[in-house]
């Protein structure tokens, strides 16, 4: 079985139809939808031609819901509130007695990570058995965009260790650039979203992992993949030793993170922990779902 821990409702010009279509045919028996709400000013306006016209939101929960309900055992919900609403915390359990979410997500937000309410709200997830998905970016001086030089999300890796160090009953699992580029020990997080070439020792990434148990890695989208392919032997050390600590994803709708996975010889038992295991683990209720 392969679960897609990351993915979103209405995204690039694709409905519920397509979108099982897609999974169909790239292999993907399951796929965990997730929302993203954020206030107008916190989001770059041009990414709106690639996400869902039906709200403020850049992709509604709502939308989320209804493809559940097109397809109910081929998703999964995810559900994150701004955690700066008074109401946040209510929002979520509403989810949760309502919907049977599966994680809190995707948080992406321009604030620091490690925000009181924040904070507050993924203790509740802790609680809840609830993973928290973010995702990280940092402010790079050669990326402009409308109304401000870069659209960040996050406060970058400190503030996010900071929450992951006061939250130990909560899982968080770390996703996009401002993550996933520091996986190689040097400093060109500073200046590129995408480093490319050998990984260097002593990434940030892998001191977290070692330090706190309740770390897990996301590895779609682009950021993920570049992380694994511009180094092929690290990316092949790295997933075996933090084999119990990644899980598939794709944020998108072709078939390249498990192209490269398939393809970087890795033992059966760890590719079946990366496709399903991990996530059965960490997922609400995951160990509820039902196998193809």
């Amino acid at each position: 079985m392969v679960i897609d821990i990351h993915n979103h409702a209405d995204y690039h010009g694709y409905y519920a139809a397509m979108m099982v279509d897609n999974m169909d045919e790239k292999g993907v028996d399951i796929t965990c939808l997730l929302s993203w709400e954020a206030p107008r000013y916190d989001y770059d306006p041009g990414s709106k031609r690639v996400l869902s016209p039906f709200s403020e939101d850049p992709v509604p929960f709502g939308r989320c819901v209804s493809y559940k309900e097109y397809a109910p055992e081929r998703f999964l919900l995810g559900f994150c509130p701004d955690p700066r609403r008074p109401d946040a915390i209510m929002r979520l359990k509403s989810a949760v007695s309502l919907y049977n979410i599966s994680m809190c997500g995707e948080l992406k937000l321009r604030m620091m990570y490690d925000n009181l309410d924040a904070v507050r709200m993924y203790r509740y997830c802790g609680q809840e058995r609830l993973p928290v998905l973010v995702h990280l970016d940092y402010e790079l001086s050669d990326k402009y965009a409308y109304p401000w030089p870069c659209y960040w999300y996050g406060g970058g890796v400190d503030a996010f260790e900071r929450a992951v160090a006061l939250c130990p009953e909560t899982n968080f699992i770390g996703h996009a650039p401002g993550f996933w580029a520091h996986i190689s020990g040097d400093d060109r997080y500073k200046t590129e979203s995408y480093p490319d070439g050998p990984v260097l020792p002593g990434g940030r990434i892998q001191q977290m992992l070692d330090k706190y148990p309740n770390l897990y890695c996301d590895i779609s989208a682009g950021s993920g993949h570049n992380a694994l392919n511009r180094d092929r032997e690290h990316a092949k050390k790295f997933l075996k030793a933090y084999q119990d600590r990644i899980c598939f994803g794709r944020d998108y709708y072709d078939s390249v993170h498990k192209d490269l996975l398939d393809n970087l010889g890795l033992p059966e038992d760890v590719l079946t922990k990366i496709y399903e295991g991990n996530a059965r683990k960490i997922l609400r209720n995951g160990d509820k779902i039902s196998r193809a």
